[in-house]
């Protein structure tokens, strides 16, 4: 038997590896057409399936998109389909590079393309899904919430929680157990630590949200109104209307500017709601006092968001986009250099050397494509990188170690 053909034999001129690229590109083209076609029959389920690491890190009084022309939402749903064209393309992209460079190869070689072709569609996969489960949701976190904010409104939310269901007992005619909630939820919501919230007022400077503390007072007492009047019926209506008395002149100070005022008029208010049941006048001044608390924590929070984040449709997927196809090439780099060590284009020893330029240049990309600043998301960017760049150069040297081994011993 002869022997087998080496990749000189197979030296093509550069007019025929141009003519072939320009080929197997059409070849690529014509299906990410076809396929991003037939994505466009789920383009909204997939746009929202991208957009929820965004959605999630929004507020949730405004966990919305928005789109500034008529037509940005028809160029959104077009985009989705081109970029799902090129993801679902992925195999037959592999497909047609690994039949360009295969001529260069040798026939035991050749053999490969099969377990390229599965394990880089799974890198490709497995990029894509570490930057949107692992990176996004991080990257968004940084960028639309402040922490401090946040754990504020955690206690606020489930002080709302607590003092619904306070409101629910007083309504059935059961203040001692709305007494008993409305204790814990105060307890909750000034125990020591972040998001401590107490009902002694606004400090400097919070002042000028204190409207929205007073607001929040005189809503909170209409809600005691409701509530008791369900619970206690017509034994409660001569000193509901006493209450409703204050509340109204309460309301018209609030409206003149008299801040002070409408504050004393609601704790009045409050202060008359004991008289339903003289007995039960503690549980009444601690419902009270969880309204105080809860508004007070309202016009915080509210001072804190003095910004408000209104993030398009197209610039928020352009973003998402860019990152998951960054992160499919990267899981892709250690087959890249496995191929380009086939074909002879880098060796093990080149890549050792030049580990430290390697390193500079993972850090210098993971800066650009990362827009965040900070630490945690630089490393989650340029620590893929790095391990990808390692794992190349082991799977060029096992080729160049395998082709060693299978080279014919000199006589």
């Amino acid at each position: 038997m002869g022997a087998a053909p080496t990749p000189e034999e197979y030296k093509m001129s550069l007019f025929e590896h141009l003519a072939e690229l320009r080929t197997r590109l059409v070849r690529v083209v014509i299906v990410v057409l076809v396929l991003g076609v037939l994505s466009l029959t789920f383009a909204r389920e997939i746009y929202g399936f991208l957009m929820r690491p965004v959605l999630m890190s929004l507020p949730s009084q405004s966990a919305q998109l928005i789109y500034t022309s008529a037509i940005e939402e028809l160029n959104v749903l077009m985009k989705i389909g081109l970029y799902s064209g090129v993801f679902l393309a992925t195999p037959v992209l592999l497909w047609q590079i690994w039949g360009f460079v295969s001529p260069g190869l040798y026939d035991n070689e050749k053999k490969l393309a099969g377990p390229f072709i599965v394990f880089g569609t799974l890198a490709f996969v497995a990029g894509a899904a570490f930057c949107y489960f692992v990176l996004l949701p991080q990257m968004f976190q940084f960028l639309l919430q402040r922490e401090d904010v946040a754990v504020i409104e955690q206690r606020i939310d489930t002080g709302r929680l607590r003092e619904q269901d306070a409101l629910r007992y007083l309504a059935l005619g059961d203040p001692q157990h709305a007494g008993a909630l409305a204790r814990t939820a105060v307890g909750d919501l000034q125990a020591a630590g972040e998001g401590r919230t107490t009902d002694q007022g606004l400090g400097p400077a919070l002042l000028p949200k204190r409207s929205v503390d007073v607001m929040a007072r005189i809503e909170g007492l209409g809600r005691l109104v409701d509530a008791t009047r369900a619970g206690f019926g017509e034994q409660a209506r001569p000193v509901l209307t006493q209450v409703m008395a204050k509340r109204l002149e309460a309301i018209s100070a609030f409206g003149q500017g008299e801040l002070d005022k409408a504050q004393q008029l609601s704790d009045e208010g409050a202060g008359l709601l004991a008289g339903v049941a003289a007995a039960q006048a503690q549980d009444f001044a601690d419902l009270w006092r969880l309204e105080r608390t809860l508004s007070v924590g309202r016009a915080t929070v509210d001072s804190m968001n003095w910004t408000k984040p209104m993030l398009s449709m197209s610039e928020q997927l352009s973003l998402v986009l860019v990152l998951e196809l960054a992160f499919g090439l990267i899981f892709e780099l250690p087959l890249v250099m496995m191929v380009l060590g086939m074909v002879g284009l880098v060796s093990s020893a080149f890549l050792f050397k030049y580990q430290r330029h390697a390193l500079v240049i993972c850090l210098i990309a993971a800066a650009i494509l990362t827009p965040t600043g900070d630490a945690v998301n630089l490393a989650l960017m340029a620590g893929p990188m790095l391990l990808c760049y390692e794992l190349g150069v082991v799977l060029v040297w096992l080729v160049e170690k395998r082709r060693k081994s299978q080279a014919p011993q000199p006589s």
